[in-house]
């Protein structure tokens, strides 16, 4: 257990100490669900493909290592402070290991897609056989467990997909565009925080009752339970949310600056705040009008009328400053920032949101941190993402129960 010392109080463990996790899981949305159980203390044991290991492994881009050695940065950015065995799940000693390892561990993660693990011989029902204490959480696309099949459980997901298929795709971009998808990875770590959530809500379940269970998380239910403006919207008036502006129904403006774009929200009926807006860029003639100070009007409005008249002034202002000025209105502002900007943070690092937890070549490689700020606990590890096999004589000679021999002849073969 390890101990540290912050404003004059010793700080307690990470909450998940003492909690052991079996990663089955690959690309995304498994291995960040994984890493957020480890960056909370938990010990996570990444099972890979022998030879090939996690997909993502081969994903661009590559962070050089030496000897030509090359690292994949989207592997690098998910699988931070877990161990990597290798092991063929076909081979009957491999089974051997992993049954011994299913055992003594408390939660198996996996998201292979619709009967998986199945398909190996382990269904949750033998999976609870051979530990009944064991929380066992699949991802899939659209759901996997007897009773909540639905007519598109079987079909392959991804990223993309269940954007679509959630909702997000049709609320984002312009109706010149058409649907956008959202730019980063959100079909897959979405997902990844709801199955963190709903394996510790089972492991609270088990603490009550002893008993594990199946957690069946399905990334377009996921999707969906965010649609928190467009679905409420829609059940109270019928109207269906899209790309195009005349849905907007409060003011949020995206509004140019001389380096950029700052992002204005939720300034409709706030008549002191426009009125000081139109002031301060010398157009008070404008707060006359009550349709330019928010009332009675729709986004063409915005678009045709409003907008046009602050990017008069606002091009002509850096980004930051165009931000202080509209906050000093009374605004609730942000700056439209990018990869860089978010990496100059000073706010950001204020808050430890960044960990260099290494390229696992012994190079810096910085990484978002998990957001969850436990203030009385001690840091957050920031341990290297494993390489392939890395940890297999530890584990697999140890809770797996095979003999140096064994795990050799494994490796021999290509099954570990």
């Amino acid at each position: 257990m390890t101990s540290q010392i912050r404003r004059g109080r010793e700080l307690q463990p990470l909450p998940l100490e003492g909690l052991r996790v079996l990663d089955a899981t690959h690309i995304v949305a498994g291995p960040y669900c994984a890493m957020i159980l480890a960056d909370m203390g938990a010990e996570v044991i990444k099972i890979e493909r022998p030879g090939a290991g996690d997909q993502a492994r081969r994903n661009v881009p590559f962070v050089a290592g030496p000897d030509g050695a090359q690292v994949s940065a989207r592997y690098l950015g998910v699988n931070r402070n877990k161990k990597s065995i290798s092991l063929d799940l076909r081979d009957p000693v491999a089974k051997r290991a992993f049954e011994n390892m299913l055992r003594v561990s408390d939660v198996l993660l996996d998201n292979w897609g619709p009967g998986a693990m199945g398909r190996l011989g382990y269904p949750y029902d033998r999976l609870s056989e051979i530990n009944p204490g064991l929380v066992y959480a699949s991802i899939t696309g659209y759901g996997d467990s007897d009773g909540l099949r639905g007519p598109y459980s079987d079909w392959p997901a991804n990223n993309p997909c269940v954007q679509g298929m959630g909702g997000w795709m049709i609320t984002t971009g312009t109706s010149e565009s058409g649907p956008q998808m959202v730019g980063d990875n959100m079909g897959d770590s979405v997902p990844g925080v709801w199955t963190a959530l709903g394996v510790m809500l089972a492991l609270e379940s088990r603490r009550q009752t002893g008993k594990g269970q199946h957690v069946d998380m399905a990334m377009y239910d996921c999707m969906v339970a965010h649609t928190t403006s467009s679905m409420p919207l829609y059940q109270s008036t019928g109207q269906v949310t899209t790309t195009a502006r005349e849905n907007m129904f409060s003011a949020q403006l995206t509004l140019r600056a001389s380096d950029g774009y700052v992002v204005l929200a939720g300034a409709g009926n706030a008549d002191d705040k426009w009125r000081a807006m139109w002031q301060l860029i010398g157009r008070p003639e404008l707060a006359d009008d009550p349709r330019y100070l928010g009332r009675g009007v729709t986004g063409p409005f915005y678009f045709s009328n409003i907008v046009p008249a602050i990017e008069e002034w606002s091009q002509h202002i850096p980004k930051r400053e165009l931000n202080q000025r509209l906050l000093d209105c009374g605004f609730s502002m942000g700056i439209v920032q990018d990869s860089a900007d978010l990496d100059g943070c000073p706010h950001l690092e204020t808050r430890n949101m960044f960990v260099d937890s290494g390229d696992t070549y012994g190079g810096s490689f910085r990484t978002v941190n998990t957001p969850v700020q436990l203030t009385g606990c001690v840091d957050t590890p920031a341990n290297p993402p494993p390489t392939l096999g890395q940890h297999n004589a530890e584990v697999l000679c140890g809770i797996g129960g095979l003999t140096t021999d064994e795990l050799a002849q494994l490796a021999a073969e290509g099954k570990a």
